[in-house]
């Protein structure tokens, strides 16, 4: 029988496990067997832009605020702001993150809404604020909001990254200051009133976005805390500095001043124009030494290794052995008129593991031991990462027609609606949905990355797992028992350690096709990585057989172009394992993290060409995509 990628997307709980395979449905019930209350798989999304967001509302986001952010992730009806239609998620999220841009925070929103207030101004500025707020209107009644936008990212990007970094610019406007710590606190108000513990965390936090020479170094930074404990700082941002340790430092004064904790994240590695992993010098231009190391590594434990703007686990120049390494690649730099773009091993998440093993033998310290998430960074107020329900990047993006321009006059040709990936989720496995538990396993790393499936997975490793330990009834106590979780750490082994890894379907999607181990180690001074295949399905069987190399060959593409279906014919509902490295050794650093794929399915591009009537090789995407969990690594230490 063939599926659309989501054939029950518009039916709700009772009806959505009824229609799940029996398979998927069963290793389900044992994941929540073997999950006790203190240990429970909760989804969400930590980089959701609303309307406070200077570029979301430039965009065309000018309703869907905070309020309307959270409600669409408990899965009620919202009004899209783009469309004006009325969407729905299709299974609720457990958190979220409404992380507006500190830069400007709510300047825009307030002023067409209220007007520049006037308190904080001089003589001139006051007689000034009614013709900018003129001429401000005039510009958003005529969807002129991206030339506004283009323009200050070309200024941004008219020096070389390191000049552009130690002049940042000045990103407060008139009155600037009174606006944004209205805004902040009227936001971190509402978090408290959707905040419900035990059911549904709203977590408090805003974007910190650097920029410097076109090179993307922004962090989603989140607390714990609530209104009461945030009314007493306003977000750290870009405006401040360029320069992530001065982030870092902020956090270490404020968490002091405050008793806040803090989790700052980077991402888009991709386009950082390889500042956001350096192996040698930071970017101000000084060697990486221990201390800068350890600042990072204390506020930054979590990376977002997929979104929207495309994937950051690794690309195909730097895995040129990883078959799967292409995986929605995103080459644009976000500037107008870019160079071409050059991927370099500081702007991926696999090779900055590399980096990270390279520096420890170099300075005693490892500064990017960070476990992987994904989110959406959505800017449209509405959490979307699934394929047949994509909302799109910006609000304007939110229908197929508007997909297709391309924004960019450049040669090079640049994004549109298109390039964008609908991706993608974080995966934490806490003690219970509340604030402080989130928190807490985003600081120990046990959380995982999706690309929009929710495919559940747990991995453990240690030197007392064995193989038969998969078929446990009680994995998470087998696995605590004899290693530790994704995102722990393994030390001093005399042999190879065993890895139990379980996966799940997501029983709205598709089955899966293999799981892998991605290791990556030092070896003589070199980095070394390789992927293996673990477990695939038909492997029982005997219908998939590694070749030579060991690798399995490709499951069969089923996705019908004319159609936009697909069949689950060649995947499992559920794959698992124990797994041990036949090129284990103990004197060498080495990190471990498993990548699961589903079999292909349709693109949101595809989708939108068969509705469009259009030969989906316009789109300029491919027809079919294989969702993908990435979990944190495990880390061996010597």
């Amino acid at each position: 029988m063939k599926l659309n990628h989501r054939t029950v997307a518009t039916l709700r709980s009772l009806s959505i496990i009824a229609l799940a395979s029996l398979s998927a449905f069963a290793t389900l019930t044992a994941f929540a067997g073997a999950a006790s209350a203190q240990d429970q798989l909760l989804w969400g999304d930590t980089h959701l832009h609303s309307s406070n967001s200077v570029d979301a509302y430039l965009f065309g986001n000018m309703t869907a605020d905070p309020d309307t952010a959270y409600r669409f992730a408990k899965g009620l009806p919202v009004v899209h702001p783009g469309n004006r239609a009325r969407v729905q998620i299709n299974t609720p999220l457990d958190f979220l993150v409404v992380a507006d841009h500190a830069e400007a925070l709510g300047a825009l929103r307030y002023a067409m809404e209220r007007g520049v207030p006037r308190e904080e101004l001089g003589f001139l500025a006051n007689l000034a604020a009614p013709v900018v707020e003129w001429w401000l209107r005039g510009k958003l009644e005529k969807g002129e909001g991206f030339s506004i936008m283009t323009q200050a990212l070309a200024e941004q990007a008219k020096e070389d990254v390191r000049t552009a970094a130690a002049n940042p610019p000045n990103s407060s406007p008139p009155g600037g200051a009174f606006m944004k710590r209205t805004i902040w606190n009227e936001a971190i108000e509402l978090a408290d009133q959707h905040n419900v513990p035990g059911e549904f965390s709203a977590l408090i936090g805003w974007e910190w976005s650097s920029m410097p020479g076109g090179a993307n170094l922004h962090r989603v930074v989140f607390t714990s805390a609530d209104a009461s404990v945030a009314k007493n700082f306003v977000p750290f941002g870009s405006g401040e500095s360029s320069y992530p340790e001065d982030l870092w430092t902020w956090l270490d004064e404020t968490s002091a001043a405050t008793g806040a904790d803090f989790v700052a994240i980077p991402h888009n590695s991709n386009v950082s124009k390889g500042y956001m992993f350096p192996a040698e010098e930071r970017l101000r231009g000084t060697p990486i030494d221990a201390a800068w190391a350890k600042q990072r590594a204390k506020w930054e434990t979590v990376v977002e290794a997929t979104q929207i703007k495309g994937d950051s686990e690794t690309h195909p120049t730097l895995s040129p052995e990883d078959p799967f390494a292409d995986f929605e690649e995103f080459p644009f730099y976000l500037q107008p008129n870019p160079q071409a773009y050059d991927p370099k091993p500081a702007d991926y998440v696999r090779s900055g593991l590399l980096a990270g093993l390279a520096i420890e033998e170099r300075i005693g310290f490892n500064p990017y031991r960070f476990g992987l998430i994904g989110s959406t960074d959505s800017h449209g107020g509405v959490s979307s990462a699934e394929e047949p329900n994509f909302w799109g990047k910006f609000a304007m993006d939110s229908t197929p027609e508007n997909k297709k321009v391309t924004r960019d006059d450049a040669p090079i040709q640049g994004p549109n609606g298109w390039t964008m990936s609908a991706s993608g989720l974080a995966a934490v496995w806490a003690e219970e949905n509340t604030r402080d538990a989130i928190l807490a396993a985003f600081k120990r790393r046990e959380v995982y990355a999706t690309t929009g499936s929710r495919i559940r997975v747990r991995v453990y490793g240690g030197a007392g797992i064995r193989p038969g330990d998969e078929m446990s009834n009680d994995i998470a106590a087998v696995g605590k028992a004899s290693g530790v979780p994704m995102g722990g750490e393994l030390r001093s082994l005399t042999s190879a350690p065993g890895f139990m890894i379980h996966a799940a379907k997501d029983p709205m999607s598709a089955h899966l096709d293999r799981i892998q181990m991605v290791k990556g180690w030092i070896e003589g001074g070199t980095p070394r990585e390789h992927v293996y295949d673990v477990a695939w399905a038909g492997q029982a069987e005997g219908k998939r057989k590694p070749d030579s190399q060991g690798r399995v060959p490709r499951v069969p593409d089923t996705v019908d172009p004319t159609t936009a279906m697909y069949t689950n014919e060649h995947g499992n509902a559920t794959l698992s394992a124990v797994w041990t490295d036949p090129d284990f050794d103990p004197s060498e650093r080495a990190f471990y993290y498993v990548r699961v794929l589903e079999v292909p399915t349709p693109r949101h591009s595809l989708l939108d060409a068969v509705a469009l009537g259009i030969d989906p090789a316009e789109t300029g995407r491919a027809l079919s995509i294989q969702e993908r969990a990435y979990t944190s690594p495990i880390h061996y230490q010597p």
